[in-house]
């Protein structure tokens, strides 16, 4: 396989996975900022030009974090991440759904529609003016979360999952934006505590 990386929170969450899985991944750089995921090689391999995208050993691609997190679940070694019975990963799609939706989606789109708007007003269609309402949406659902995940070690109990890494992953991207985790969410931030400790972070 070839993993094709890059800056920003979404190859983060594949690599963060892949570690936790107990995959190396072979992985070669693409310049995000150099707009090099919009020029015709990459886009053969990933048409919608986003990152990361992974190169599976029959030649095929396969793109969306989701997608190539539970690729690596189904051929890794161990215990899967997604969950081993039906209901397991059935809750796991779950939250990792709502992360995405809820909260994910409206943060990185605030950014990019405000604070990365330079960088991304030539590559994708962008609206400044909805920018601080999803940034506010962002807010409220991890206020929403917070009362969620009290008591509990991870957004499912006590597995830890794709939908904690993805959550992860983009807590701590808001951070680097100036969309940081309000300390009053003392639930998440003592999860998120929790992840930074795992070696898996610093992948």
């Amino acid at each position: 396989m070839k993993f094709y990386n890059s800056i920003g929170p979404n190859p983060q969450v594949v690599r963060m996975f892949a570690h936790e899985r107990g995959i190396t991944l072979d992985t070669v750089e693409v310049d995000l900022m150099a707009g090099e995921n919009r020029e015709a090689p990459y886009l053969e391999k990933n048409p919608a030009g986003g990152l990361p995208c992974l190169e599976l050993d029959d030649g095929s691609y396969l793109s969306e974090i989701t997608a190539i997190c539970e690729y690596l679940d189904e051929i890794g070694p161990g215990n899967r991440l997604q969950g081993s019975t039906p209901e397991e990963r059935a809750e796991t799609r779950m939250w990792t759904r709502r992360v995405d939706l809820y909260i994910c989606e409206p943060m990185a789109n605030g950014f990019r529609f405000s604070d990365g708007l330079r960088l991304f007003k030539d590559r994708i269609t962008t609206l400044p003016e909805a920018a601080e309402g999803l940034k506010r949406l962002a807010r409220e659902k991890l206020v929403w979360l917070d009362g969620l995940i009290e008591g509990k070690q991870y957004l499912c109990g006590d597995r830890l999952t794709l939908a904690d890494v993805l959550l992860y992953c983009f807590v701590s991207f808001g951070k680097s934006i100036g969309q940081p985790l309000d300390e009053n969410n003392k639930n998440l931030t003592a999860w998120a505590e929790r992840m930074a400790a795992r070696d898996s972070a610093k992948a």
